[in-house]
């Protein structure tokens, strides 16, 4: 997506969208892993998220469609917002839920923070876009970190689930990545309200067929009231509210630079971890979070 010519002010006011919706979508996995606390599935509780965001994004593109002239889809822009939809918000999600079963918010957020390192490989792959001897090393720092807060984390949390959880999180970077690149080519097409809720609409489609072939059944009316509260929660303060905030970054700024300005997420999902799930961070782990903020500001500078 090319991005639009900005003033200083307007570029700084697109930044502190993107900071501002990374960190209520980091705020996610500490929601999340108060509601594992009441036994409930990653697909259950997700199921929940999706039908209580669902009503707000049909409600947002019904409205906006009122407002607006009417939308002009090809049979290929379908394809492309049902994948980018279901890349998104359904697989990124599904691996992100599952991943937070085997480890622990701040470690969840940590992973997930690669993903700028992730545009930019996948960048060169499909578009062909050279990578510089300054990016390689800025990735190499990142993913230099990343080892070593991960292995620190094997040490205080064991192997097995911390080898388990951190691959099923970097699966929902990646795909997180190539939704990025992908929804910054439509959203100059349909705009960033009607493209957002297209492929969050998409998604929740896509998660309610997967309840319901994994269950059997959609029974979703029998959880604790802490459930649907912090349910609630997710689908709001962490989905539709900053899906909107990126998603307008996005169209101001381009996918790149949004990818680059959430490093306040680790820090702010640490501090939320350690205040509400009494998580405790290593020494190594702050260490590997200070080196991967270092690696992903190596990117931005480049950027700048």
């Amino acid at each position: 997506m090319q991005a639009i010519t900005l003033t200083g002010k307007e570029k700084w006011a697109a930044l502190g969208l993107a900071a501002l919706g990374s960190t209520m979508f980091s705020a996610k996995a500490v929601f999340i892993k108060l509601a594992y606390q009441f036994d409930i599935s990653s697909i259950d509780l997700m199921s929940l998220r999706m039908l209580m965001a669902l009503p707000f994004y049909a409600g947002i593109l019904w409205w906006t469609n009122r407002k607006k002239a009417p939308m002009v889809i090809t049979r290929k822009d379908v394809w492309r917002i049902v994948l980018y939809g279901i890349l998104g918000y359904y697989i990124a999600s599904y691996f992100d839920f599952w991943g937070l079963e085997y480890v622990s918010a701040s470690m969840e957020r940590l992973i997930l923070f690669i993903y700028p390192t992730l545009v930019v490989i996948l960048s060169a792959i499909f578009t062909k876009k050279k990578v510089t001897k300054w990016e390689v090393l800025a990735i190499g720092i990142t993913y230099s970190g990343m080892l070593l807060a991960f292995f620190d984390k094997i040490k205080i949390g064991g192997v097995h689930e911390t080898l388990i959880g951190g691959s099923l999180i970097f699966v929902s970077a990646l795909t997180y990545a190539i939704y990025l690149i992908g929804s910054g080519r439509l959203i100059p097409k349909f705009g960033t309200v009607r493209f957002t809720s297209l492929s969050m609409i998409v998604a929740c489609i896509a998660v309610i067929f997967h309840n319901l072939i994994a269950n059997g059944q959609l029974a979703l009316l029998d959880f604790p009231w802490q459930i649907y509260t912090l349910a609630l929660m997710i689908a709001l303060i962490s989905t539709v509210i900053p899906s909107f905030l990126i998603s307008e970054a996005i169209k101001r700024i381009g996918s790149s630079e949004v990818a680059i300005t959430g490093n306040i997420g680790p820090i702010s999902t640490i501090i939320l971890s350690m205040i509400f799930l009494h998580e405790v961070i290593g020494f190594w782990q702050w260490a590997g979070t200070a080196i991967v903020l270092f690696g992903v500001s190596l990117l931005s500078r480049k950027k700048g």
